[in-house]
């Protein structure tokens, strides 16, 4: 497995460009999370990105492009879209937009709907592979479905072992937790996942803060299924110390006995970053559960806790999500 892992010099990257040309899925690193990469228009490359992951069909996966120019054929950008592309991307910001009649996307990257999740990532390597390929990439986080989201190139192998046919590594990822996604296909704003963008920030774009929406029945965008991000063992919210057997991820200061800490400083960009890494690190048979610590919901807190509550929900079935 690890021999996939290659470093993101020139070379690898322009043959990722022509595995991806040819059909082939390749792994390589966002700002968010790890992505496992396929060209979105083949409808045998998109549908590789589904068996790899065992992703339902029903969620759909985000399409990433090199620059602002490559949305246009693919998505109706109205003045709202325009000025959040123009201030957030590149960047951690995927906007659900409807879809342009005769956009060169498959059908199943976008799960039959009338809209497509676009996004352009603020990642060299991810950007480079984009270029290489010479099309828009559909790119959900490179990991079997429901399970913790890769942020490093390993966690990629741990995961999904030989799918990929190249992993590109990049290093750790810089912001950890996945975009934000905004949906922009109707007349009011939703915010269909909170993410590296607050939504507040988001706020003087759209005249006010965005409605939001946790889950849907046939979600628009991916993330947005009830148990997703989790780790084999149970997850437990809120916790102030550890019961007899579980492993505490902490965040500030943290009692005695703590395994791991999200951020000892309370900062909740450095608790995103740690986020995925920490659970995967704690998900061991030698604990029965992962409690976790209170967060605040603010600014980025909202996202994590959006992870943990997913992480954290009854496992019913299993989804991939995007980064």
């Amino acid at each position: 497995m690890t021999g996939l892992i290659r470093p993101a010099t020139p070379d690898n990257i322009a043959e990722a460009g022509r595995l991806l040309a040819a059909g082939r899925l390749v792994a390589f690193p966002t700002e968010t999370v790890y992505g496992l990469g396929a060209d979105a228009g083949d409808d045998r490359a998109v549908a590789a990105i589904f068996a790899a992951k065992n992703r339902p069909r029903f969620n759909p996966l985000i399409v990433h492009v090199a620059d602002i120019a490559a949305a246009d054929p693919l998505v109706e950008i109205d003045a709202r879209a325009r000025a959040l592309m123009d201030r957030f991307w590149p960047g951690p910001l995927t906007l659900v937009l409807p879809r342009r009649k005769g956009a060169p996307i498959s059908l199943l990257a976008s799960a039959g709907l009338d809209s497509l999740a676009v996004r352009l990532p603020d990642h060299p390597v991810a950007r480079a592979v984009i270029e290489a390929a010479a099309r828009p990439l559909a790119a959900p986080s490179a990991n079997a479905s429901g399970a913790v989201s890769p942020t490093r190139a390993d966690h990629v192998a741990q995961s999904l072992g030989a799918a990929p046919a190249m992993i590109l590594d990049g290093g750790p990822c810089r912001v950890g937790i996945e975009s934000t996604v905004l949906d922009l296909a109707g007349d009011a704003p939703l915010l269909l996942r909170p993410g590296g963008i607050p939504a507040e920030s988001l706020a003087d774009f759209l005249g006010g803060m965005p409605a939001t929406i946790a889950t849907m029945a046939a979600p628009r965008a991916p993330g947005l299924l009830e148990s997703h991000y989790a780790p084999s063992l149970p997850v437990r919210l809120n916790a102030v110390r550890p019961n007899p057997g579980e492993a505490l991820l902490a965040f500030g200061p943290a009692p005695d006995g703590a395994t791991l800490n999200l951020s000892a400083g309370g900062d909740p960009a450095e608790a995103a970053a740690n986020l995925f890494a920490m659970l995967r690190a704690l998900d061991r048979p030698e604990f029965t559960g992962i409690a976790v610590m209170p967060i605040p919901a603010a600014g980025l807190g909202a996202a994590i806790n959006d992870r943990l509550r997913r992480a954290a929900h009854p496992r019913r079935q299993t989804e991939g999500t995007g980064p």
